[in-house]
Parts: C-alpha cells; sequence; structure tokens
C-alpha cells in the first residue's frame, strides 16, 4: 500500500466521522429521545442517531470508496472488489447514549484479508477523536493534537482494569474476568469504546469483554495496535471477528491476564 492510499485512507475515515457527527449530535441529550429493541429478550437498543450515522457515512463511502466493502452494524454487508473493508458501528455503546453519558463513539475501521489495518474512534460530544494505522496513532481533543501511545508494561497488580458490563457475558465469562479483577489494582466499568481508547491514549491497562461483534472491535484492535498495545481472543489468538476479547497496554499485563483468562475459555 502506498503513503498515498494510506493518507487517502486516514481522510476519507475522518470524512466519515465528521458526516456522522453532524448526524447524531442533534438527536444526543435530545428531549423524547426513544430505541427500538432489536432483541425478544434483554435489550439491544438501535436509535434513530444510530441508523442516521450509518446512511451518511454509507453515502459518504458510496461517493468516495465506491469499490470498497462495508459492513455496519445497522445495514449489513455491502460487497466490494478492492480488497478493503470498511467496518462501522455508528454509535457504540447505544445504551450509553439513551442514559447521557458521554462514553459513546462512532467507530470506524479499514479491514483487510488479514483483519484491521486502520481503526479510529470518534467522540463527537466531548469532541476528542483517536485513530491509529500503520504504525502511527494520534488523537485531537479540547487540549490539541498529539500522539499515542500505551503505558507499557507493568505488573497485574499495578493495573488498571475496565470492561463495559459488570455481567461481561456468560456465568463462565464473568467468572474469568472477576478472576483477573481480583488481581489489580482499579476495576472500573461502563465505558463502552471509550476504554478502549484510554488503554490506546496510555491511561489503563486492560479491557475484558465477550460477546462483541467484529464491529465493536476492530476499530479498536487497530488503534490499539498502533500505540503499541495487544489486543487478542482469551487464548491468544486474533480478535477480529468478535467474541472474547483482551486489550492489554503492554506484553505483561496481557501475559498474566491472558493465563488466568484461558481457563475459563
Amino acid at each position: 500500500m502506498t503513503q498515498h492510499d494510506i493518507k487517502e485512507i486516514a481522510r476519507t475515515a475522518h470524512a466519515l466521522a465528521e458526516a456522522a457527527r453532524g448526524v447524531v449530535l442533534p438527536y444526543f441529550r435530545s428531549a423524547g429521545l426513544s430505541a427500538e429493541n432489536k432483541l425478544s429478550e434483554g435489550f439491544d437498543p438501535v436509535t434513530a442517531a444510530d441508523k442516521a450515522a450509518e446512511q451518511v457515512m454509507r453515502s459518504v463511502l458510496a461517493e468516495q470508496r465506491p469499490d470498497d466493502a462495508i459492513i455496519g452494524e445497522e445495514f449489513g454487508v455491502r460487497a466490494g472488489r478492492s480488497g478493503l473493508t470498511w467496518v462501522l458501528d455508528p454509535i457504540d455503546g447505544t445504551r450509553g447514549f439513551l442514559a447521557g453519558t458521554p462514553t459513546w463513539g462512532i467507530l470506524i475501521s479499514v479491514c483487510d484479508a488479514g483483519g484491521p489495518i486502520f481503526g479510529m474512534i470518534d467522540q463527537p460530544y466531548v469532541g476528542e477523536r483517536f485513530w491509529g494505522g500503520f504504525g502511527e496513532a494520534e488523537m485531537t481533543g479540547p487540549m490539541g493534537e498529539s500522539s499515542l501511545r500505551v503505558r507499557g508494561s507493568r505488573a497485574l497488580s499495578e493495573a488498571i482494569l475496565f470492561t463495559t458490563f459488570p455481567e461481561v457475558g456468560s456465568t463462565a465469562e464473568r467468572a474469568g474476568f472477576e478472576a483477573v479483577a481480583q488481581h489489580v489494582k482499579l476495576t472500573r466499568f461502563g465505558m463502552d469504546c471509550y476504554a478502549y481508547a484510554l488503554l490506546a491514549a496510555g491511561q489503563i491497562d486492560l479491557v475484558i469483554e465477550a460477546g462483541l461483534s467484529n464491529y465493536d472491535i476492530c476499530a479498536p484492535i487497530a488503534l490499539i495496535e498502533a500505540a503499541g498495545g495487544i489486543v487478542t481472543d482469551w487464548k491468544g489468538g486474533k480478535a477480529h471477528d468478535g467474541g472474547r476479547v483482551l486489550a492489554a497496554a503492554g506484553p505483561e499485563q496481557h501475559r498474566a491476564a491472558l493465563n488466568i483468562l484461558s481457563h475459563f475459555s
């Protein structure tokens, strides 16, 4: 891939994020915002903002990258012929969006046959955007633009651990998470994709989740790897298809957490 190709991918990703911001923000904390439930049992919400954001991103891609494939949470797959696939989650953390917390984000990634090569996490309300790929990771926000780098190796006893839901997933998956949580310094919940951005930014050490889809994790994988971190499944394999995910800021935390989680996978 040429430098021109890399720049075009990044330029398009920023264009998608800007377009999605424009349609999502008017819905956030608006009066009367409601959601449909995608599940017959449980609660997996989708709002008009989710659908509008994905539609506008698809429109941008149809104009600027018509040969690329698309996988989106709300509108499925569009075939392509370039060998590249844009994986879109218009609002990762719709529950947080409904609750008015600024921990949701717009996830944009590009994958080739081997997996994610570029990823972006955009948080429109606080004005932060994190992106990475091809060995470089950066962010911009209220305090300006800066490069991103994970914290690096440290003992599990010194680690800060995040997950979205206290229940994590199945009974066994929750037990695996809790087994790791017993050994860390601090555990926090409820951050959705923002936890992965914090890991890439050098703020935290571990994110452990289960039951993810590809559109939940492709962008965080590319971002975190570009910032020097590690993302695998609970057996140490590739995680870009979703499922059980372990993201780490260094090999020591990753190895220690993986040794525990492997007993529950």
